[in-house]
C-alpha cells in the first residue's frame, strides 16, 4: 500500500533516520515509538504527504487515502458540531438531494417517455451507490462516534467554537473516523481523550477495515490496538511482530544478541590485529597476513549505539501519618443549582493510592479540590487524620512557580543535596534535556511548566498527595519514573489519571465518580472493570473495604471480591461442571496442537512479513499481503479455540 525505500530526514543538521525501507500493507496495525526528537511525528507526516523525505523515495499504491491526526493545533468553527461531521458526507448528501429532486421529477414525466426513462436510470445508478456507500445510516454513524468520544446529544446542536482545544482535537478525530482513509495516521490520539473514550476507541479500531499507524505514549493502549511496532532507534528503523509488551521482551533480546556479537567481533578484531601486527614483516607469513587484511577491510563492523540511562534516585519520603488521612461523612457539593455531590461517606487510610474514575464533568476534579481543601463544602463534614500533610497538584499548578527563576537552579533550592548531575538527569527524565534546564520557567509551554511543576513536588512529597491528571504531557519512560516513585513512596495518594497501565500498576482502589455519588472498590481498574461487568458481588465488611462505615447515612459502597470466600457453598458456586476423564484428555491434546498450530503459523507470519520487505513487483507484493492476511486470521481462530478450551477446562477443576 505505501513502501519506504531508503528513506532518510533531517531536521536541520539532524539527522533523524535514514536507511528506512518499510512496507506497510492493506491490514496492517502498527504502533510508532521512539524517544523524543526521533523524528516519530515527521514520519507521520511523511507518509500522510504533508512532508518530503530528504533521501530515498516514497512510494503509494493507486487508491490509497492517508487520513492524519496531529498532537494538537486543529481548530474548528463555523458549523454545530453535528454538521462539522456531516460535512465529511457531502458528496453523499449531494447524492441524497439529487435522489430527492430525481423522485419529484419522475412524478412528473410521462412514464412512457423517453425522459422517463433516462431519469429513472440516473435514480437507480444513483441510488445503488447510496446504498453500497451506506448512505441510508450516515447520521446514525455520526451519532455513534460523537457518543463514543464523548459529545453527550446536547452538545450536537452546539457551534464547534464553543469547545475548548481538547474538545477540538476529539472532533477532528471523529471526522477522521468517519472517513475511513485506507491508512490511519494518528499521533497521539489518546492526549485529549479520558478513559471511557480511550476505552471506546480501542473497541473502534480493533473493527477498523483498513490499517493504521498510531504514536501513543499510553503503554495499555498500544498493547490493545496494534499487531506491529515499528521504533526509531539509533536513526534506522527496526520492526517488531506483537503488541507493546513482546517488543518490550524483543528489544531486550535483539539487544543481548547485539552485544554478544559485537564482543565475538570485536575479539575475532583483536586476534587478526594481533596475527597481523606479529607477522607483518615475515616474507614467509605475507600471504596469511594480506589475507587477514583483506578481511579486516571486508568486515562490516557492528555499532553498539547508546543506549539511554536508566535513572536510579530515590525521592525522599515523607513523615508517616495517623492510620485515618482523611474522612467524608454525608459530604455534599454544589455550584448554583447544579448538584455534585450529595451525602458521600467514605474513609481514606494510610498507604491507599485511590484512583478517581468516572466521566468528563462527573465530579473528580472536584472531589481532589475538596480534599485539598482549596474548595467548600457544601454541606457535611470533611476532616484531615493526625500529623496529614497534603499536597496538591492542579493542572495549572505552574501558575505557583517564579517565572523568572532557571529550572535547574530552582530545582537546586528544593534539592539542596542533589548534584548537578543528578538534576539534569531527573529533568531529562521528565524532558527537559541539554541546554533546556537553563530556560526560565516563564517562557516554557503550559504542558513543560507542568511536567516541571510535577517533578518539583516530587522532591519534597508531603504525606498526602493530591494528583489531578499527572500523567499529562509525560512519554513513556516519565511515566515510568513517576509510576516507580509513587509506587515506592510511603504515603497516601488519590489520583486522576486517564492512562489505564499507570492506574492498573498504581492503585489498591478505585472511586467512581457520577450521579452524586462516589461508589467504592477494592482494586485496580482491571479488578474495577471486571466488577462492574458483572463480577460476583458481597457484603463488605470494614476489614474488606476501609472507607465503609457502619452509620446508617453513609453512601452505599459497591465491592466485591475476584476470588471466592473460604467456604464450601462458595467453592462449590466457583466450580463448573466437572469433565469426564476421557474428554478432559481429548481436550488437553488439542490444546497442545493447537499451541504447536500457533507456534508455527507465527513462526510464517514473520516469515512473510520479512519477505514483504523486499519489492519484487506489485502482483507479487499483492499476493504475499493476501497470503499473510489469510495467516493471521488462521491465528487469530487458532487463539480464540485455544482460549475457549482452556476456560472449559479451568471452570471445570
Amino acid at each position: 500500500m505505501i513502501q519506504l525505500s531508503g528513506a532518510g530526514k533531517r531536521f536541520g543538521h539532524k539527522l533523524l533516520f535514514e536507511n528506512v525501507d518499510w512496507l506497510i500493507t492493506p491490514h496492517d496495525r502498527i504502533g510508532l515509538v521512539g524517544a523524543n526528537g526521533t523524528g516519530k511525528s515527521t514520519l507521520m507526516k511523511t507518509l500522510a504527504g504533508m512532508d518530503t523525505l530528504d533521501y530515498g523515495s516514497l512510494t503509494v499504491a493507486k487508491g490509497t487515502s492517508a487520513g492524519y491526526l496531529p498532537q494538537d493545533g486543529l481548530s474548528l468553527s463555523g458549523r454545530t458540531v453535528f454538521a462539522e461531521c456531516m460535512s465529511v458526507f457531502d458528496d453523499l448528501c449531494a447524492i441524497e438531494k439529487e435522489l430527492e429532486s430525481l423522485t419529484h421529477r419522475m412524478a412528473e414525466v410521462d412514464h412512457t417517455s423517453a425522459e422517463y426513462e433516462n431519469i429513472a436510470d440516473r435514480y437507480h445508478r444513483l441510488e445503488h451507490e447510496f446504498r453500497t456507500r451506506d448512505g441510508y445510516s450516515i447520521e446514525a454513524e455520526v451519532g455513534r462516534v460523537l457518543m463514543g468520544l464523548g459529545f453527550s446529544k446536547d452538545d450536537w446542536p452546539r457551534l464547534t467554537e464553543e469547545f475548548s482545544g481538547g474538545w477540538q482535537m476529539r472532533l477532528a478525530l471523529a471526522k477522521l473516523l468517519l472517513q475511513k482513509p485506507t491508512l490511519l495516521l494518528l499521533d497521539e490520539p489518546t492526549n485529549h481523550l479520558d478513559l471511557e473514550a480511550r476505552n471506546w476507541l480501542e473497541e473502534y479500531l480493533h473493527e477498523y477495515p483498513h490499517a493504521f499507524v498510531l504514536i501513543s505514549h499510553d503503554r495499555y493502549f498500544l498493547d490493545v490496538t496494534v499487531n506491529k511496532i515499528a521504533e526509531i532507534w539509533n536513526k534506522r528503523m527496526w520492526f517488531y511482530t506483537g503488541n507493546y509488551d513482546k517488543f518490550l521482551a524483543q528489544k531486550t533480546q535483539r539487544n543481548e544478541q547485539l552485544q554478544a556479537a559485537y564482543r565475538n567481533q570485536r575479539e575475532r578484531i583483536e586476534q587478526l590485529e594481533v596475527f597481523i601486527n606479529r607477522f607483518r614483516y615475515q616474507a614467509t607469513k605475507a600471504k596469511q597476513v594480506q589475507s587477514r587484511v583483506k578481511e579486516l577491510e571486508k568486515m562490516e563492523r557492528i555499532e553498539i549505539p547508546p543506549e539511554e540511562k536508566t535513572i536510579h534516585f530515590s525521592f525522599p519520603q515523607p513523615k508517616p501519618s495517623g492510620r485515618i488521612v482523611a474522612e467524608f461523612k454525608q459530604v455534599a457539593k454544589s455550584y448554583g443549582e447544579k448538584e455534585v455531590f450529595r451525602s458521600v461517606s467514605f474513609m481514606i487510610e494510610r498507604g491507599d493510592r485511590i484512583a478517581l474514575v468516572g466521566v468528563n464533568g462527573a465530579g473528580k476534579s472536584t472531589l481532589i479540590k475538596l480534599l485539598a481543601g482549596s474548595e467548600p463544602l457544601t454541606a457535611g463534614e470533611f476532616r484531615l487524620g493526625h500529623n496529614v500533610q497534603s499536597d496538591y497538584f492542579a493542572q495549572d499548578q505552574y501558575k505557583e512557580l517564579d517565572p523568572e527563576a532557571r529550572m535547574i537552579d530552582d530545582l537546586g533550592t528544593v534539592s539542596p543535596r542533589s548534584s548537578e548531575t543528578e538534576l539534569r538527569n531527573l529533568l531529562g527524565c521528565f524532558l527537559f534535556s541539554e541546554d533546556e534546564v537553563f530556560k526560565k520557567i516563564g517562557v516554557l509551554s503550559g504542558g513543560e511548566r507542568g511536567r516541571y511543576a510535577l517533578l518539583r513536588m516530587l522532591l519534597h512529597p508531603a504525606n498526602f498527595l493530591l494528583l489531578d491528571e499527572p500523567t499529562n504531557h509525560l512519554d513513556l519512560r516519565a511515566k515510568d519514573v513517576l509510576l516507580n516513585a509513587l509506587m515506592e513512596y510511603t504515603g497516601t495518594v488519590v489520583f486522576v489519571s486517564h492512562d489505564r497501565y499507570f492506574i492498573d500498576k498504581l492503585a489498591t482502589r478505585v472511586f467512581e465518580v457520577g450521579g452524586g455519588k462516589v461508589e467504592i472498590y477494592p482494586g485496580n481498574y482491571e479488578d474495577y472493570l471486571w466488577r462492574k461487568q458483572g463480577g460476583q458481588e458481597y457484603a463488605p465488611t470494614l476489614d474488606d473495604v476501609p472507607g465503609l462505615t457502619t452509620s446508617p447515612l453513609a453512601t452505599p459502597i459497591k465491592a466485591v471480591v475476584a476470588e471466592p470466600l473460604n467456604g464450601d457453598s462458595q467453592t462449590e458456586h466457583a466450580a463448573g461442571k466437572r469433565l469426564n476423564p476421557m474428554k478432559r484428555k481429548q481436550m488437553e491434546d488439542r490444546i497442545r496442537q493447537i499451541e504447536e498450530s500457533i507456534s508455527s503459523t507465527e513462526s510464517a507470519i514473520a516469515q512473510s512479513e520479512a519477505s514483504l520487505m523486499t519489492f519484487v513487483s506489485a502482483e507479487e507484493t499483492l499476493r504475499q499481503s493476501e497470503a499473510l492476511q489469510a495467516r493471521r486470521q488462521e491465528l487469530t481462530s487458532l487463539m480464540k479455540e485455544w482460549e475457549e478450551l482452556s476456560q472449559v477446562l479451568e471452570s471445570s477443576n
